[in-house]
């Protein structure tokens, strides 16, 4: 049976590289009327989307939360340019990273464990190998070093759940309106074995997509190029 490790950052003393920078544009939080509540989701990225050539791109610089109707007209306006069948929650960023970088990056670098950039030769290395599903992206960041890194973002994409078996037996269904859940990560999550996919061995959880999930292929194909930057916790699955 297949593996599957969280992936998390792993800072080392070779390597200082850090970047203040966000994308794009984005679509706006949500101030929902059904219940209440006025949110926008995390971990749901999708810099190889461009919208350079939509007319209406500018709607989608701005932070401030919308009603629950112009969300959606702003989700169907972009619908057409993300990968299909992707959620599209308040909060969700779209095109390349913008901002600046300095310091030695290695050959993997988090942003809060929630966005990954890769050195172009690394991902490189990691394709040469066969590891499946890899997406990077150009991104925009400033350095004022002379020979910069060419960094790539990674687009990783939401599959699969997480188990019924470590979710709370009480938790409250979507919200009919604007489809929010309240739903605090699991001390010992579990992945629903059935819900993953078996195309790619880097992705996020569907329902709780600031975890970035991968196979163990993945995790033993970078420790085996001594690739640096990322730590890896086991997380289990359930049939």
């Amino acid at each position: 049976m297949m593996r599957f490790f969280w992936i998390r950052e792993e800072r080392t003393p070779s390597f200082n590289g850090s970047f203040d920078a966000t994308h794009k544009w984005r679509l706006p939080g949500v101030k929902c009327d059904a219940c209440g509540v006025t949110w926008g989701g995390a971990g749901h990225q999708y810099p190889g989307v461009d919208l350079s050539h939509v007319p209406e791109r500018s709607r989608f610089v701005r932070p401030w939360p919308v009603p629950v109707s112009e969300l959606a007209q702003l989700r169907a306006l972009v619908r057409p340019w993300v990968p299909p069948g992707v959620p599209l929650p308040p909060g969700t960023h779209l095109g390349p990273l913008e901002g600046t970088a300095s310091g030695r990056f290695g050959p993997l670098t988090s942003q809060g464990d929630i966005l990954w950039v890769v050195r172009r030769d690394a991902l490189e290395r990691l394709q040469a190998e066969g590891v499946r599903g890899l997406l990077g992206c150009k991104t925009e960041l400033r350095f004022r070093q002379k020979e910069p890194p060419e960094l790539l973002e990674l687009q990783i994409e939401p599959r699969g759940r997480l188990h019924a078996d470590c979710l709370p037996s009480d938790l409250a269904p979507p919200c009919d309106a604007c489809g929010r859940v309240t739903l605090r990560l699991p001390d010992a999550p579990l992945l629903d074995a059935a819900s993953l996919p078996i195309d790619r061995d880097v992705f996020r959880v569907g329902d709780y997509a600031t975890v970035i999930v991968c196979t163990e292929r993945f995790m033993e194909t970078v420790r085996q190029l001594g690739l640096e930057g990322m730590a890896f916790r086991e997380i289990p699955t359930r049939g």
